[in-house]
């Protein structure tokens, strides 16, 4: 496994490569060692990059998704929420074939995405509107939704 920090406006991110997919993203990273050349680190930070400066809506980068089968169908439905658009954990249910009783579970599988920001977990919302739980914390969520949207929270 390879890792990298990189410096964002939501604090430090550590990025983790193995068997050339992204595998990981961990919050509140602090940098150690020097840069390993890897070229799925490369593509990654220069996405980030691109994202936090407001100029990439959407990131290309190969992912691995270990998780249970309910947990990757949640991630994969976090993907086709549009850049500045955010969804209730009711509406992810829906839209998976299920009833919006299941939105804890839903919210789970959003809190287990190992991949956030690329996977786009801070573009769920509690069903009345507000910002609910965040890996990251709230604040990083909130930050995270007034890039793509200025204004909006």
């Amino acid at each position: 496994m390879r890792t990298r920090f990189i410096d964002t406006p939501i604090g430090g991110l550590r990025l983790h490569v193995s068997a050339g997919l992204l595998t990981a993203i961990d919050f509140d990273a602090t940098p150690r060692g020097v840069p390993v050349a890897d070229p799925v680190l490369d593509d990654a930070e220069r996405q980030l990059t691109e994202y936090f400066a407001g100029e990439r809506t959407g990131f290309d980068l190969p992912l691995a998704q270990d998780g249970t089968e309910f947990q990757r169908k949640v991630w994969s439905e976090l993907q086709t929420i549009g850049y500045g658009q955010t969804a209730t954990y009711g509406e992810i249910a829906r839209r998976l074939g299920y009833t919006a009783g299941i939105s804890r579970a839903v919210g789970a599988a959003n809190g287990a995405n190992p991949l956030p920001v690329v996977v786009p977990c801070h573009r769920v919302i509690g069903a009345d509107g507000t910002l609910t739980g965040y890996a990251g914390g709230v604040e990083r969520k909130r930050i995270l939704l007034s890039l793509e949207q200025p204004g909006l929270f």
